[in-house]
């Protein structure tokens, strides 16, 4: 689940899976130069959303990822090419909490 940069010149929320091979999907553009991202999981179900405002979130992906029942996440800063660029993490946080199974209206 990324914020990023695009060749295009804009911001995207953009979502990279890997299974196997890994993909690379860019969402919609962000006209700010922050956002707010989240990840959900249930069981082996993910979604990822992201936010303009830290209020309204959308739905970026879902997806189907077999997994460990404990996983390790973190937060990562890259620039593949170019000088790179400032970069400011606030309000994170990793929750433990339940949330509704839409498939399975748990």
């Amino acid at each position: 689940c990324c914020f990023e940069l695009t060749d295009f010149g804009t911001h995207a929320a953009v979502s990279v899976v890997t299974k196997g091979d890994s993909d690379d999907a860019n969402g919609c553009n962000i006209e700010s130069n922050s956002a707010w991202l989240q990840v959900c999981r249930v069981g082996n179900n993910f979604a990822f959303h992201y936010s303009a405002d830290g209020t309204n979130f959308y739905m970026m992906r879902y997806f189907h990822l077999p997994s460990k029942p404990i996983i390790k996440v973190g937060l990562l800063a890259q620039a593949p090419s170019g000088n790179g660029g400032k970069r400011i993490y606030e309000h994170l946080s990793i929750e433990h909490k339940t949330v509704k199974n839409i498939r399975s209206g748990k």
